[in-house]
């Protein structure tokens, strides 16, 4: 079986290492990490992953912006997209429908094991 693809946009470089390289340890997954908005819509055209995990405050690009231009190409329109964010910690997201904008997200920081459980719940097998 085919490993599934999964793109992780955020500008905090060693959290996103840390991430990438747990996650390649598991086997499943194949993983790739950008650092900036732009740069991460540019790999969603290439890599086009089954999965986008997108940080929501970035320099020059915030999450939501980087959500829809995704959302209005083509080859990227229909990959699910999950915001982390620090902006809300676990608590506060019952309030918030475990929604922003419409995606799901999790609160940083987050464990590899809550990673595991959303790429299981919102990737399409």
């Amino acid at each position: 079986m085919a490993k599934k693809k999964i793109l992780f946009i955020d500008d905090e470089k060693t959290f996103i290492d840390l991430v990438k390289l747990n996650l390649d340890e598991s086997g499943e997954y194949e993983v790739k990490a950008v650092y900036s908005g732009k740069e991460g819509i540019a790999q969603a055209q290439e890599f086009v992953p089954d999965l986008i995990f997108c940080d929501v405050i970035m320099p020059e690009m915030d999450g939501g912006a980087v959500a829809q231009e995704l959302q209005a190409l083509p080859k990227t329109e229909k990959i699910p997209i999950v915001f982390l964010t620090a902006l809300v910690n676990d608590r506060e997201m019952g309030n918030l429908s475990g929604l922003i904008a419409g995606h799901p997200f999790i609160a940083k920081p987050v464990s590899v094991e809550e990673l595991l459980q959303c790429i299981r719940k919102n990737i399409k097998e």
